[in-house]
């Protein structure tokens, strides 16, 4: 879920709640690490992760080169990015309220159960 929201510039905006979160090591590789920062929604990665209580150690701000060197600190977004998972929880629209489920990690954001 995490992953999917940090591309998707109008969802990142929803409010996450995870009521079960699993946390899978994965290989470090710095490069893909930097090579990924591009691609996000920095502001989305932080607010997300926050919202998770996995962001500490993440920067507010993406550097203008949008490289980190400090290995820590890429050590720390690969961590929110590739091995925080939420495995069940919802996404709440602020603006209306809805609730979209989240259930073995694939969030349902169908607005009827019709569709």
């Amino acid at each position: 879920v995490l992953k999917l929201l940090l591309f998707r510039k109008q969802w990142y905006q929803r409010r996450v709640r995870a009521t079960q979160m699993d946390v899978k090591e994965i290989e470090f590789n710095p490069d893909f690490v930097n090579r990924m920062l591009s691609r996000l929604e920095w502001p989305a990665l932080v607010h997300i992760a926050n919202q998770l209580g996995v962001g500490e150690g993440l920067p507010e701000m993406l550097p203008e080169e949008q490289q980190f060197e400090d290995e820590e600190i890429l050590k720390t977004i690969h961590h929110v990015l590739l091995e925080v998972e939420v495995i069940e929880g919802e996404l709440e629209c602020p603006e209306t309220g809805r609730k979209f489920p989240i259930s073995k990690g694939i969030p349902d954001m169908r607005l009827n159960e019709e569709e």
